[in-house]
């Protein structure tokens, strides 16, 4: 069976893929499906614009449609940026220039308290046309030299004190294990099969 994902990030329907091995399920992206369609994210939680995704794609398809937001909240500076990881420092800015703003932000705040957490909230839209969504997190404190190749976005400075290694520095297996796109994403399969 086929699970639309509302992205056309080759990375996330990658990460996806991994997750969804040895379940009936594919991960196809909306382009790979054929779907083209502006979705405007403006919604004021994770959970609010992982919906608006998958229901504007779901419009397009039979398939079950999952749509993911997930972003960077770091505990000092409120929760920022949040749901605007992504357009942090404007919609072209780089990883490197958004990693410099949030060190430049950071920089009265002693390196013991620069934690943070990642959020990723799934929304899945059945064939039915029903939905859910669900929720998880990924702790960890901010690394001011980025390190590592894996991973994608703010992994290189998301440090895991118990693991001694950013983010980036996972090997797939173990950043899926603990992440929280891949809790998120276990816990929507989960749930999918059982409304199968």
């Amino acid at each position: 069976m086929r699970i639309v994902i509302a992205t056309g990030n080759k990375d996330k329907v990658r990460e996806m893929n991994e997750l969804l091995e040895g379940t009936d399920f594919e991960a196809v992206s909306m382009k790979e499906a054929g779907i083209s369609c502006d979705i405007i994210e403006d919604a004021d939680s994770f959970r609010g614009n992982a919906l608006i995704k998958a229901t504007e794609v779901a419009k397009y398809t039979d398939d079950y449609v999952l749509a993911d937001d997930s972003g960077l909240c770091i505990d000092a500076l409120d929760g920022a940026p949040g749901i605007y990881s992504a357009r942090f420092c404007g919609e072209d800015s780089t990883y490197e220039q958004k990693f410099k703003k949030i060190f430049e932000m950071l920089k009265d705040v002693p390196e013991e308290e620069r934690t943070a957490h990642f959020t990723c909230a799934i929304a899945v839209v059945k064939p039915d046309k029903t939905s859910f969504t669900v929720e998880e997190t990924f702790e960890g404190v901010l690394h001011e030299t980025p390190c590592g190749e894996n991973g994608f976005g703010y992994d290189p400075i998301f440090y895991v004190p118990e693991y001694g290694m950013t983010s980036a520095q996972m090997s797939p297996e173990l950043k899926n294990s603990m992440s929280h796109r891949g809790k998120a994403l276990r816990k929507a399969v989960e749930l999918i099969l059982k409304s199968c």
